[in-house]
């Protein structure tokens, strides 16, 4: 049996992880055993933001793509796949690098919620002031 050969990445977001699998010749994106449209129901903008990588590096029909993405919000995970993509293209083709890197799909998004402090009503509101 022939090996078959697949490209891993994982990309993180907020408190997202996901997964991800390039696999050449495939075809779809795969996310959590579901179709993308499925998964992120009708907000194609998220879509639009896991394919970024592949348009950017015209490989969009090249690989077909499964992923796992547990933790975070719809958003959260979106970037972390675009993320894990984008790294898992960078195994397959190490000469996409200055194009991913322009783009900032290589770069880890540290941005995290900031937490709640007590006598707050969340990070940084305040209870209404009440001269009298």
């Amino acid at each position: 049996m022939a090996e078959m050969i697949q490209y891993l990445g994982t990309g993180r977001r907020k408190t997202s992880v996901a997964r991800v699998r390039l696999i050449p010749g495939g075809q779809g994106i795969e996310i959590n055993g579901k179709s993308m449209k499925e998964y992120f129901g009708g907000r194609d903008i998220l879509s639009r933001i896991v394919e970024q990588p592949l348009v950017l590096t015209e490989s969009l029909e090249k690989f077909g793509i499964k992923v796992n993405v547990s933790g975070g919000g719809n958003s959260g995970q979106a970037g972390a796949i675009r993320h894990g993509v984008s790294r898992a293209l960078l195994v397959s083709d190490e000469t996409l690098r200055p194009a991913l890197r322009e783009a900032g799909f290589l770069t880890r998004d540290s941005r995290m919620v900031e937490r709640k402090k007590f006598g707050k009503r969340k990070a940084r509101k305040s209870p209404q002031f009440s001269k009298r």
